[in-house]
C-alpha cells in the first residue's frame, strides 16, 4: 500500500459509515496511470510481482512491474513509429493475452485513447465500432477466427493499421512478437506542460456498452477515472499489497477494468490471469488452482455452472475474499456457493460507465440477493421518473445524485459523439444508470431489473430477478431468464425461460413445479404462465443474459403465427 498512500490518505476503517463520510482520493492535475503507478511500482520495487498468467495448456508466466515499465515502453516506441499520435484510437481485441496489459499501459503512457473489444464481436458489430470511433489502428490476437473477420472488414478501412499478437503470422498483418524486441525499453515522461504531455480530463478510454437494449454507446473515460477504481480493489474486492487477485474477464469488457489493472495495481496486488479459449467449468477449476488467488472475482455465469460440478476433492482455503459483479446472484446460488466452495460472496454492482457503485463490504452482513449500500465515492440515490427521491420501500432508477456538476471520480465523462444519450443519461442533473431498485430501512439496495426489462401485468409492476431467484431454488434450473410475454387480457404475462442442470429433462409436470415453487416464494401474481427450455440463454460476450433477444424472438414467434 506504499504507493497508494499519494492517492488516498486514510485506507484503515472501521465500519461503513466511516469510510462512507471520510474516504478520499487525491487526483493529480497530471495524473497518468502508465507513469505514476506502473512506473512509480517499477522504481520502488522493480521486482514486484505485477502479473502471474496462465491458459489452458497449463502454461504460466509472471512478470514484474519492471517488466510491465519495459515492455510498455518498447510499446510505445513500437506505436510511435506506426504512426501512432495522441488521441489516436486503438482497438484492441486481445482476450487476455499479456501484452493487453503492456498495450494498455503504453497507450495510456502516450495519450492514444485505448478501445478494447470482445473478440465474440461479428464483422457487423467490428464495422460499427471501427466507424463510429474512426480508429487509427487494430491490434488483435492471430486466432484464426478473429483473423477472419477482421480481414472481411479490412477492405473498407484502407488508412487502418492492422497488427496480430500471436505465434502465427498473419497475411497482411504486422506481427507484434515478431518485431517488439527490436524496440527500446526506454521511454521518457514528456515534460508538463508540452503537446505530447497528457491532461487529466483529456480521452483515455473507451468502452462500448453491451449492447443489451439498443445499439451500443460509446462511453468514454478520462485520464481520472483509474483512481475511481480503487475503490473496488481496497474495500470491495480487499485486495492485499503483494498478492494474487483474479478477476475472471476478457479484456473486451469494463469487468477488466473494474478487476484486472487500474485499482489493483494501485493497491499493489499482482494481477492474476486466465487465458481461456472457451468457458470450461472443470479447466477453469484447474486455473483457480494454478493461479491460488489470494481474492477471487467472476461473474455469476461463472458460479452458476461451478456449482454443479463436483467440487469434493478441490479446497479453496487459498481464497480469502470472494466478490461478483456483471449480474445479481440469485440467494439460492449464494447459498449453494457457500455450502460447496466455502466461499461467502460479496456481491457488486456497477457499469461500463463508473467503477462499482453499490457493494456489499465487508464490516457489514451479507444479505443475500442485495446490491449492498453505495460505494464511498457516490452519492447514491432512487429517482422517480419526475426527478424525485424514492421512500424506502419503493422502486425507483439508480441514480448518482448531482453527477453532472460534482463529476466523481471513476464515472464516465459522456458518450462520445452522442449528446442526446448524454443528456438523457444526465436528466436532472443526476447520473441515471437505467436500472431500477429499491432500498430498505437499512440502507441496502435490491435489483430489480432494467427499466425495459420490468414486467406489467395486469396494473402489478414484477422485476424479473426476484421471479429468477425463486425459479434457481429448483434443483433442475441450472439458469434462467424471466421476460415479459404478450398476453391480451393482462397485458404482459410472465415468462420464464429455463435451462436445464444434467440429467433433467422437460416436461408438463416440471414446468408445474416450477410454477407452484414461485407461486410458494413469491406473491402468487408473480409466477410464471409461460415456462420454455431452452438448450441455453442468449448473452452478450460479457455473459449477460439478453432478454431483449428473447423477447424480440417471441415478438417474432407471434407475428409469424398470424
Amino acid at each position: 500500500m506504499q504507493l497508494l498512500k499519494k492517492f488516498c490518505p486514510r485506507t484503515d476503517f472501521s465500519n461503513y459509515e466511516d469510510m462512507k463520510r471520510k474516504f478520499r482520493i487525491i487526483v493529480p492535475e497530471d495524473f497518468n496511470f502508465g507513469y505514476d503507478v506502473v512506473d512509480s511500482w517499477a522504481s520502488i520495487d522493480p521486482k514486484k510481482p505485477a502479473l502471474l498468467w496462465t491458459d489452458d495448456s497449463g502454461k504460466m508466466l509472471s512478470y514484474s512491474f519492471g517488466g510491465i515499465r519495459d515492455e510498455s515502453n518498447r510499446a510505445v516506441n513500437f506505436l510511435k513509429d506506426k504512426g501512432i499520435r495522441k488521441g489516436d484510437v486503438v482497438m484492441l481485441i486481445l482476450k487476455q493475452r499479456p501484452e493487453v496489459w503492456f498495450l494498455l499501459t503504453a497507450l495510456h503512457k502516450m495519450g492514444a485513447v485505448a478501445l478494447p473489444a470482445s473478440y465474440q464481436l461479428t464483422p457487423k458489430d467490428l464495422r460499427y465500432r471501427l466507424e463510429l470511433s474512426e480508429a487509427k489502428m487494430l491490434i488483435s490476437v492471430a486466432d484464426t477466427d478473429v483473423a477472419d473477420y477482421v480481414h472481411e472488414v479490412l477492405p473498407e478501412h484502407p488508412d487502418l493499421s492492422y497488427v496480430t499478437v500471436g505465434d502465427t503470422p498473419v497475411e497482411g498483418a504486422i506481427d507484434y512478437r515478431a518485431v517488439i524486441s527490436g524496440y527500446s525499453p526506454v521511454h521518457e515522461r514528456p515534460a508538463a506542460g508540452t503537446a505530447e504531455a497528457t491532461r487529466l480530463h483529456e480521452p483515455m478510454l473507451i468502452y462500448f456498452s453491451s449492447g443489451t437494449t439498443g445499439l451500443p454507446k460509446m462511453v468514454r473515460h478520462d485520464h481520472s477515472s483509474p483512481l475511481g477504481y480503487i475503490t473496488n480493489a481496497l474495500f470491495w474486492q480487499k485486495v492485499s499489497d503483494g498478492k494474487v487477485h483474479m478477476t475472471q474477464t476478457d479484456s473486451g469488457w469494463a469487468k477488466f477494468a473494474w478487476g484486472k489493472i487500474y485499482g489493483q495495481w494501485a493497491c499493489g496486488a499482482c494481477v492474476g490471469a486466465y487465458d481461456t479459449e472457451k468457458f470450461v467449468p472443470q479447466a477453469m477449476l484447474e486455473a483457480i488452482g494454478r493461479l491460488r488467488p489470494y481474492t477471487l472475482c467472476a461473474p455469476a455465469t461463472v458460479f452458476r455452472f461451478l456449482i454443479k460440478e463436483d467440487l469434493s476433492g478441490y479446497d479453496f482455503s487459498y481464497i480469502h475474499h470472494a466478490t461478483l459483479a456483471g449480474e445479481p446472484l440469485n440467494p439460492e446460488v449464494f447459498r449453494q456457493i457457500e455450502q460447496k466452495m466455502g466461499l461467502r460472496i460479496y456481491e457488486g454492482f456497477g457499469q461500463s460507465e463508473g467503477s462499482v457503485l453499490l457493494a456489499n463490504f465487508p464490516w457489514d452482513e451479507v444479505r443475500p440477493g442485495s446490491m449492498g449500500k453505495p460505494a464511498p465515492i457516490y452519492d447514491i440515490f432512487l429517482m422517480r421518473e419526475d426527478g424525485t427521491p424514492c421512500e424506502d420501500g419503493e422502486v425507483g432508477a439508480i441514480c448518482i445524485k448531482n453527477a453532472r456538476d460534482k463529476h466523481p471520480t471513476g464515472l464516465f465523462r459522456e458518450y462520445w459523439k452522442d449528446e442526446n444519450a448524454t443528456e438523457k443519461a444526465f436528466k436532472y442533473g443526476h447520473y441515471s444508470t437505467g436500472d431500477m431498485a429499491w432500498r430498505d430501512a437499512d440502507g441496502y439496495y435490491w435489483f430489480v431489473g432494467r427499466n425495459d426489462d420490468v414486467i406489467k401485468c395486469s396494473g402489478y409492476r414484477i422485476g424479473p430477478f426476484e421471479v429468477e431467484s425463486a425459479l434457481m431454488e429448483h434443483p433442475a434450473v441450472l439458469e434462467c431468464a424471466v421476460t415479459a410475454y404478450p398476453d391480451p387480457l393482462r397485458g404482459e404475462v410472465v415468462k420464464a425461460t429455463v435451462v436445464l442442470a444434467r440429467g433433467f429433462s422437460g416436461s408438463q409436470e416440471l414446468k408445474k413445479e416450477m410454477q407452484d415453487l414461485v407461486k410458494r416464494v413469491t406473491a402468487p401474481y408473480k409466477y410464471p404462465r409461460v415456462v420454455e427450455f431452452a438448450q441455453s440463454l442468449p448473452k452478450t460476450s460479457s455473459g449477460k443474459i439478453m432478454r431483449t433477444a428473447i423477447r424480440a424472438l417471441d415478438m417474432q414467434k407471434l407475428n409469424s403465427s398470424k
